[in-house]
Formats: C-alpha cells, sequence, structure tokens
C-alpha cells in the first residue's frame, strides 16, 4: 500500500515523489546490524533459561483496576460513548461519500488518506499501546445496535433471534478468507486508492457484516466473522488497557441469589494478556499467521530483488497483478508451512509431550509481538509523513475547494523524522518484538511441559525461527524502496 500512494503522489505531485525514492544507507553496516540482533535474541532466550527456573513463575502479573478513578467512570458514561460512536458513524458516511461524489484524484479526497494511514496503520498502533478502541469505534457493530434499538422501540417485541446457528466448528474461517482479500486489495489490487472503488469495497464489507449480524446473531459474527474485530483484537492483547466480564453474586429482598455481569477494566503489564492461550482454534492460529505473513509481504514487494523477480517472471505471465497474487499466496504458504514445521520440532524436543496442533494454538499469540514490530517498523514512516495530508483533507474532504478548519493549504513536513531516527526505531521496535516473543514463548513452554529439560529443550526450534524472522525482517527494512 505504501508503493501504491507513492506511485498516486508521483504521478500529481511528483515533488513528493523524491521522498519515497532516496535510497537510504544505514548508519552501520547491514551486516552487524543482523549479528547484533541475532546476538541479542539468542541472549535473551539464554537469560530467560537460567533466570525462569519454576513453572509457576509470571502465572500472575499485577493488575491495577482503573475504575478506581473517577475519570475512567466518567468516560464510560453512555452519554460520552454514545458522543464518540456518532463522530465514528459520521465518519464513516462521510467516507463512503467522499468515494462517490468527492474528487476522484486520491490525494485531494479524503477516503484513501483516511481508509489505509489513519484507520488500518493508526488504529492497529492504538489497538496495541492503549487498549481495544476498536470496540468502541466499530461502526458497522453501533449501526446494527443503533437498528436493534430502534426495532425494540417500535415494535414492542424482543431482539429478534439470529436466523441460524452459526456453526463454532468452522472457528474464524470467515474472518481469515475475508482478511486474506483485504490483503490481497492492500498489496495488489491496482484501485486500492481509487476513491470510488474504496466506497464501494466499504459497501460491500457492510452488506456482508450486516448479513453475518442478521444470520448468526452481532455478538457471534463479530467474534468469529468481523474480521477486523479480530484482527485489532490480536494487537489490543498487547495492549496495557484490557477489560472482562466478571460475575458477581448479589442478593435480593427475598434473599434468593442472583448472579450478574460486570465489566472490568484494568491496567496491566504490556504483552501480558498473550499468555492467556485457552480455547484458540486452529483457524486463529492461521489468521494470526495470515496477518504476519501479509504485513511482511507488502515490504518485500517493495525490494530490488522482488522488482528484478517481477520483471523475470513477465515474460512468461504478462500480468503484474497476477504475479503479485501468486507472491502473496506464496508468502503465507510458506509462513505457514515453516511455523507448522518449527512446532513439528518442538514437539519431537519436548518429548512428545504435546501435539503438533497443540502446540500450534498454545504458542501462536507469541507472533503478535512480532507481527506488531514489523508493523512499526513497516508503517511508521507511512504514518507520520503521508498520515499529514489529513490535515488539509478534514478542511476539504471531497475535494470541493472548501477551507473548513482553515487548514486546506497544510504543507507535509518531510523534517518531521530523519531517516536515521527512523530506521533505529525500526530496528529497536524489531529487537524488543522478538525478544518480547522469546520471553512469551518461553513462559508458555514452562507452563504446558512439566519437565524443565524439555520445556527449555522445546524452545531450541523456536528460538531459530526468531532469529531467522529478526534477520530477514531487519534485511527488508533496510533496503531502499523502489516502488
Amino acid at each position: 500500500m505504501i508503493a501504491s500512494l507513492s506511485q498516486i503522489i508521483q504521478r500529481y505531485i511528483p515533488d513528493l515523489f523524491h521522498f519515497y525514492m532516496e535510497p537510504f544507507t544505514p548508519p552501520v553496516p547491514l551486516i552487524l546490524c543482523l549479528i547484533v540482533a541475532a546476538i541479542v535474541v539468542i541472549a535473551s532466550y539464554i537469560l530467560l533459561v537460567f533466570f525462569k527456573k519454576k513453572s509457576e513463575i509470571y502465572t500472575d502479573y499485577p493488575e491495577f483496576n482503573l475504575q478506581q478513578w473517577k475519570i475512567t467512570n466518567h468516560f464510560i458514561e453512555s452519554k460520552i460513548i454514545f458522543s464518540i460512536q456518532i463522530i465514528s458513524v459520521f465518519l464513516f458516511i462521510i467516507i463512503i461519500l467522499a468515494g462517490y461524489i468527492g474528487d476522484s484524484n486520491p490525494i485531494y479526497n479524503i477516503s484513501p488518506t483516511f481508509v489505509w494511514v489513519i484507520w488500518w496503520v493508526g488504529i492497529a498502533y492504538t489497538s496495541a499501546f492503549l487498549g481495544n478502541i476498536w470496540s468502541l469505534l466499530n461502526p458497522w457493530k453501533i449501526i446494527f445496535t443503533w437498528i436493534e434499538l430502534l426495532f425494540l422501540k417500535f415494535s414492542n417485541r424482543k431482539t429478534p433471534a439470529p436466523l441460524f446457528q452459526y456453526p463454532h466448528k468452522i472457528g474464524v474461517w470467515p474472518s481469515f478468507f475475508l482478511f486474506l482479500i483485504f490483503a490481497w486489495i492492500e498489496n495488489v489490487y491496482h484501485d486500492a486508492v481509487i476513491p470510488l472503488r474504496i466506497s464501494q469495497l466499504i459497501v460491500i464489507y457492510s452488506m456482508i457484516t450486516w448479513g453475518g449480524m442478521i444470520l448468526f446473531g452481532k455478538n457471534t459474527w463479530l467474534r468469529y466473522g468481523e474480521t477486523f474485530t479480530i484482527v485489532f483484537g490480536f494487537f489490543a492483547k498487547f495492549a496495557p488497557i484490557q477489560s472482562r466480564v466478571s460475575k458477581k453474586s448479589t442478593k435480593n429482598t427475598i434473599t434468593k441469589s442472583k448472579q450478574i455481569n460486570l465489566k472490568e477494566i484494568y491496567l496491566c503489564i504490556f504483552g501480558s494478556e498473550l499468555l492467556n492461550i485457552k480455547k484458540i482454534s486452529i483457524s486463529e492460529t492461521l489468521l494470526v499467521i495470515l496477518l504476519l505473513a501479509t504485513v511482511t509481504f507488502d515490504g518485500f514487494t517493495g525490494t530490488l530483488i522482488w522488482i528484478n523477480f517481477q520483471n523475470y517472471i513477465t515474460q512468461f505471465i504478462p500480468n503484474i497483478m497476477l504475479i503479485n497474487t501468486i507472491g502473496l499466496l506464496f508468502s503465507v504458504l510458506i509462513f505457514i508451512g515453516v511455523y507448522f514445521y518449527i512446532c513439528v520440532l518442538m514437539m519431537l524436543a519436548s518429548g512428545n509431550n504435546l501435539k503438533t496442533t497443540d502446540i500450534a494454538k498454545s504458542f501462536i499469540y507469541t507472533l503478535i509481538p512480532i507481527a506488531l514490530a514489523y508493523h512499526i517498523a513497516h508503517f511508521l514512516l507511512f504514518l507520520l509523513i503521508q498520515g499529514q495530508l489529513i490535515f488539509a483533507l478534514i478542511s476539504d474532504p471531497f475535494g470541493f475547494n472548501w477551507n473548513l478548519f482553515g487548514t486546506t493549504n497544510y504543507k507535509i513536513n518531510f523534517m518531521l523524522v530523519s531517516s536515521n531516527f527512523y530506521w533505529i526505531t525500526s530496528v529497536i521496535s524489531i529487537l524488543i518484538g522478538h525478544i518480547i516473543a522469546v520471553f512469551l514463548s518461553h513462559t508458555i513452554a514452562l507452563r504446558l511441559i512439566k519437565s524443565h529439560k524439555y520445556a527449555i529443550r522445546s524452545q531450541y526450534p523456536m528460538l531459530i525461527l526468531m532469529v531467522g524472522y529478526t534477520i530477514a525482517s531487519l534485511w527488508i527494512i533496510t533496503q531502499p524502496m523502489y516502488n
């Protein structure tokens, strides 16, 4: 998607495109970066082996109940939440309208910048470093809930029951295929930044989402079928602000006990929720791998190796979209194959204490910090530089020469971050992400495998996987982007 927007900028504002084409040489030799990265990850694992001798360690983490603060309770009051929901739905409508009635030039239409920069990248970051904000902002959920409330108010009936019982055996497979389509649109589809196409795709996805809610129930579809609820939810498991529903017993006037559900909002350590590995399905496992594979493919397509490969393959397949589609699918299959191969090795190293599928499901959340780290490394500059377009676009969302907030003439500040700052931040995020992944993986192994010896042995294959991906990630981000 960075490539696509850069091509648009090149076409409509040529002076801006020079920024994206400028090759960048790391401040230190690449080989040294890769060696240091491997040493850091290996060293983190060695420290864990020496200092984690008991499986009981790290089973509990400190939590702080945020509802003890008045400001938290004030924020979750219905009036404030309703105001936020109105803004979310208003923006949802504006984005759709912008595609149909606004300027067809992506630079002067709010739709591409908002969807691909502010929403996709911004919500992912906010979810990971704050909390599950998408649960609050999801316009499909909000609109469907409002329609339900209107139905109850004017019909004096109960909420309509779902037409069908969701087949829970299929897990989140609907979300898996919807996200695969989304990844294809983001990385392959040439018209992904055309405002009209964006609006049409939003309408199609809206029909699918609301149709799923009607057929299987709102909460059920959000849990299994609404792909962004699930994907942003994966990122939110890393966040320090979490929520849960707990049961509390009360007594009424005739002393009969009754259980009520209470929603708790609490503060915890970053990543601690990723250790909650209960009830993970194979479809969820594959969805996490898909998330990691697609963002990596997005970065790889900008390297000279991929460009040369494309040029060679066009001799046999003269269709760039088809080549990229095949590349995307192969990337996903390779990531899935490598992960499950590592899980087989972990099973053998653990003395056959666990099945391969159980290992795959139990350790899949350890990949989320890695996916998040590469998301930062790959999209940070995208958000900080191209995201500045939003300041001008909020004053003129349709390209009608408006100046609603006096920001139409805002110019992108390319000096907001230096290339060295971006590169160093990317390297640090990848290293920290992989170190956290090693920590989580080792902790889960100690919980699942009673023998400390076998628990350590089971982690050797996972360590190889993480070191290998650290090196691959650093190599990709240090390559100049040629798209």
